[in-house]
């Protein structure tokens, strides 16, 4: 099992020169989903298509069971470790740093938890073609909730969310989903470094700075299910210090 460090992570696994396409999926206590959410991306059965895990030394053993499927893919799976819970939005720009690193030409963002439907994934990749960003959306034509999340949710995610929108002034739709796809070069042109919010304002933060910079974006409506195992990170504390955070980055902006 191939290990490096860089940064301080621990990275097992590699990718093969094949491979394309990155899938980065954070993780934190996500042991009853791992397994499930590979499954289903390999039998998607896209060749150039591999999967980096950044695990935050989950307590659960996620990360050693990511490093076990790495073992049982070899070449498709990466495992980056980390020594603590260190925020989701630094967990996404680690993770696309070593994708970056790794030579891919594209990289999707996805939850860990099935919320975001592997099978959506193709579509995101074939949208990549003629578009910088894709982004996968909730609140546009075509798109939905589960059905069964309870109305408190489904009005403190809406209410985020454009609340979220008219703060930065965002065009698109789900300005704080996580199921989204890059280009490279789109990556390259955000600035991964400037990046500055790392918890549930990190969605917003990437979209604000996408649009400053000019990027051709598309949206991608999908239908967002409950997770099938584990708890929601989820709350209305976590949405207001977002508003927090987004109000002084739209402040610093102008």
């Amino acid at each position: 099992m191939p290990q490096t460090r860089a940064q301080g992570i621990r990275v097992v696994g590699r990718f093969e020169n094949h491979i394309t396409v990155a899938v980065v999926i954070p993780t934190f206590n996500e042991a009853e989903n791992i397994g499930t959410i590979v499954q289903k991306l390999i039998e998607l059965e896209i060749e150039d298509l591999g999967i980096l895990f950044v695990d935050d030394s989950s307590p659960d053993g996620t990360g050693e069971i990511a490093d076990g499927l790495a073992d049982e893919h070899p070449g498709r799976i990466l495992v980056a470790h980390r020594g603590g819970k260190l925020g989701l939005g630094t967990a996404y720009i680690a993770g696309f740093k070593i994708a970056l690193d790794a030579g891919v030409a594209r990289i999707v963002q996805m939850d860990c938890d099935l919320s975001h439907p592997p099978a959506e994934v193709p579509r995101m990749i074939e949208l990549l073609q003629c578009a910088d960003v894709v982004v996968g959306t909730r609140y546009s034509d075509g798109g939905a909730v589960d059905p069964n999340w309870k109305k408190s949710r489904v009005l403190l995610s809406k209410w985020a969310n454009y609340g979220i929108r008219a703060i930065l002034g965002l065009k698109i739709h789900d300005a704080t989903g996580g199921f989204k796809g890059f280009n490279r070069n789109a990556l390259e042109a955000i600035d991964l470094d400037r990046l500055t919010i790392t918890g549930f304002g990190f969605q917003a933060e990437v979209a604000h700075r996408t649009q400053r910079s000019g990027l051709t974006v598309v949206e991608h409506p999908f239908t967002f299910v409950e997770r099938t195992a584990g708890k929601s990170k989820m709350s209305l504390q976590i949405a207001i210090e977002a508003f927090w955070r987004l109000t002084l980055l739209r402040f610093k902006a102008n």
